[in-house]
């Protein structure tokens, strides 16, 4: 099977599981609810720790931890956007990770949605949150999304893909 019908397979099996997954298990914002009063979190416990995963991704981004970020990339990780691909975590590290680690800097993240689910070796998480930060001087809020998909590996969950899209706020 090549890559893009596996991929195809992945997204199908994702899609048709998720809905039973959310329907049996008890979300993260019921776990957390400090994370609910702030933003709409739906993230079943089979999710949890490839969602924390996610979050240390993000985390290490923003504070240009970028040893952290490279650990958690899948050597083979494909990351799309604004039209434009990187296709190993080798390209990302050389490209634009240096450049987004320094956009998020100085920025806020508001998590304002975030939805997970898990199947097997893979999760997805898909979050939307505000970027809050300052550009020319003027404030920017920069809405933005993304769609991670994580694999379990021997040394623990690791990113595969991610899809980011963000569009200045009006």
């Amino acid at each position: 099977m090549n890559a893009t019908a596996t991929s195809f397979t992945l997204a199908l099996a994702l899609a048709v599981v998720s809905p039973a997954m959310a329907q049996a298990t008890q979300t993260h914002a019921q776990h957390h609810p400090a994370a609910a009063a702030s933003a709409d979190v739906d993230v079943p416990a089979a999710a949890e720790a490839a969602v924390a995963v996610a979050e240390r991704f993000n985390t290490a981004l923003s504070s240009g931890d970028l040893s952290t970020v490279e650990a958690l990339l899948a050597p083979d990780v494909l990351i799309l956007e604004s039209g434009g691909a990187e296709r190993s975590r080798e390209e990302y590290m050389g490209h634009h990770a240096v450049s987004d680690a320094a956009f998020l800097k100085g920025a806020h993240r508001q998590l304002l949605r975030q939805r997970a689910r898990a199947a097997g070796e893979f999760a997805w998480v898909g979050t939307e949150s505000e970027l809050h930060t300052q550009k020319d001087g003027q404030p920017l809020t920069v809405q933005s999304t993304e769609t991670m998909v994580l694999k379990q590996t021997t040394d623990g969950w690791r990113i595969v893909h991610i899809h980011w899209s963000s569009r200045t706020k009006r």
